[in-house]
């Protein structure tokens, strides 16, 4: 039963791991067409943010991040879910302040509006598919039951 249990754990690790990663390549691949959209709407060309390299490794960042918070909260809080419900929006707007910084200070050569919009964009995009992801891959982690049998009746 020892030998199960561990092996039911490493295939919920594996399924995951692979949520996890499956959320990556999906909002990696949306934050390329956000990237899209904005050099069309007039975003810099050489505003480095909204390059391959750059978004697509904070987009990674962000949702391994996420993902240690959430199990933080999901493994200690009394009421993960409650927790959650609040967090979540908080982080995520708290995640918006240094775009805001950044429109408003220009630190990043080639940054405008359109530019600073997609950043924010992908963001959102992040949260979207991460918490799903989430919720599926800490579904995956949970421990099975342990198969207990019904106790019989002795005759008397």
């Amino acid at each position: 039963m020892a030998q199960q249990l561990s092996e039911n754990r490493s295939r919920g690790t594996w399924t995951a791991a692979a949520v996890l990663a499956a959320v990556v390549v999906i909002a990696v691949a949306t934050n390329a067409l956000v990237a899209l959209i904005a050099h069309g709407l007039g975003a810099n060309s050489d505003f480095a943010p909204l390059t391959p390299a750059v978004y697509g490794g904070f987009t990674a960042l962000g949702v391994l991040v996420g993902w240690l918070g959430w199990r933080m909260v999901t493994r200690r809080a009394a009421r993960p879910r409650a927790v959650l419900t609040v967090l979540v929006p908080v982080a995520t707007v708290v995640s918006l302040a240094p775009d805001l910084a950044l429109l408003a200070l220009r630190f990043i050569p080639g940054t405008n509006a359109a530019g600073v919009v997609a950043l924010m964009v992908m963001h959102l995009v992040v949260v979207a598919y991460a918490v799903p992801g989430y919720v599926l891959a800490g579904r995956s982690l949970r421990r099975p039951a342990p198969s207990v049998q019904a106790p019989t009746v002795a005759a008397a």
